[in-house]
């Protein structure tokens, strides 16, 4: 008992130490632990290995396990998002994508069989899951799916296209890059940080009409964290 609170000031001198950013990634999910609400233990590890070669690492700025996006769609997914669409037909799956959305899928619903017929492929062609690829086949399997060259018709789903489950993942992934931080990606506001994004700040104007000019401010999130 003495020991711990012996160690509360200190603690207390290490928070007011950080910066608004460091505290803030401090509190958000540790990806390594998280557990997910929505995604199965195998559906995890295909959407960690997917983000991770969609929005690598790579030393021009955070790449996707960094900044926690599979955790900002794994609770999009759980939540309304994931469920909550019309889907009340006629569906015409073959209609031109200025009809707009034409799957009896929940977004929910394209995750699971997108990984189950993708994960599928991988033990027909590779005889490996695709969380179990190397680098190089996993962005070969992504670039089949995103050109349909992956049939799902032939594992028994006739409705759903192998690049429109790609779509789904890539968008979600981009969003959760980019999304303020209390949706759960874009940890530590990092992304916004590479890419010299103000975020939430009340008003920039000064700023808008000063071209070739390096904005000087760091971001601010919806809840007033600033980095």
């Amino acid at each position: 008992m003495l020991s711990s609170i012996l160690a509360l000031p200190t603690l207390g001198v290490l928070v007011n130490t950080l910066s608004a950013a460091e505290a803030a990634e401090l509190a958000a999910p540790d990806l390594h632990t998280y557990r997910p609400a929505f995604f199965s233990s195998e559906e995890w590890a295909f959407l960690l290995a997917a983000c991770d070669r969609l929005i690598p690492a790579d030393g021009r700025g955070p790449g996707a396990l960094e900044t926690n996006v599979p955790v900002f769609i794994d609770q999009q997914l759980h939540g309304d998002f994931g469920r909550e669409i019309y889907l009340q037909g006629p569906f015409d799956t073959q209609a031109p994508k200025e009809l707009g959305y034409q799957l009896p899928y929940t977004p929910q619903e394209i995750y699971r069989r997108g990984i189950k017929l993708t994960d599928a492929y991988c033990r027909e062609h590779y005889h490996l899951r695709f969380s179990a690829l190397d680098a190089a086949k996993q962005d070969a399997v992504l670039k089949a799916l995103q050109g349909n060259d992956i049939h799902f018709a032939d594992g028994g789903d006739s409705a759903l296209k192998a690049s429109q489950f790609f779509g789904e993942l890539l968008a979600d992934s981009k969003n959760g890059y980019l999304s303020d931080p209390m949706y759960g990606g874009n940890k530590g506001m990092k992304a916004w940080i590479a890419i010299g994004f103000p975020g939430a700040r009340a008003s920039f104007l000064e700023w808008v009409s000063q071209h070739n000019v390096k904005y000087p401010l760091g971001p601010v999130s919806l809840k007033g964290l600033r980095a």
